[in-house]
């Protein structure tokens, strides 16, 4: 039997700390944070409602399946390191194409796609170890 005050408090931290894994990943790549702890934070968010409701419940929350967030964040990943090739440049060399917004002290480029990535990725990850351990113990 699940408490009443968990299973309420993970409806409203649910939001909050995706909320926050998603400042963490934009933040990443000009100070402490990124992609990783981005991920390890959502991944958090739906381990925590999943404790409160159900395996279940947490996997209807995501978009997609967890198999294919982890290839697109692959995909994402390892495409982010075309731009430069396709300039002359080494593979995974930074790229930060002008006239691309900015807000604040984010800028956007090939190292943010990466970021995104590796976001995808370590949620997938993450998600499918914690979520098949829960399932069992179920």
């Amino acid at each position: 039997m699940r408490s009443l005050i968990f299973r309420t408090s993970s409806v409203f931290l649910l939001p909050a700390l995706l909320v926050f894994s998603v400042v963490v990943l934009f933040r990443g790549h000009n100070e402490p944070g990124g992609g990783f702890v981005g991920g390890l934070l959502a991944a958090s968010a739906f381990s925590l409602y999943a404790l409160a409701y159900s395996v279940e419940e947490a996997r209807r929350l995501l978009p997609l399946s967890l198999t294919t967030i982890l290839g697109l964040g692959l995909a994402i990943a390892l495409l982010s390191g075309a731009p430069a090739m396709l300039m002359g440049d080494a593979w995974f060399t930074g790229v930060w194409p002008q006239g691309l917004p900015a807000f604040g002290e984010v800028k956007f480029g090939t190292v943010t796609l990466f970021d995104i990535g590796v976001y995808l990725v370590v949620l997938a990850v993450t998600l499918i170890m914690i979520l098949s351990l829960a399932e069992d113990a179920e």
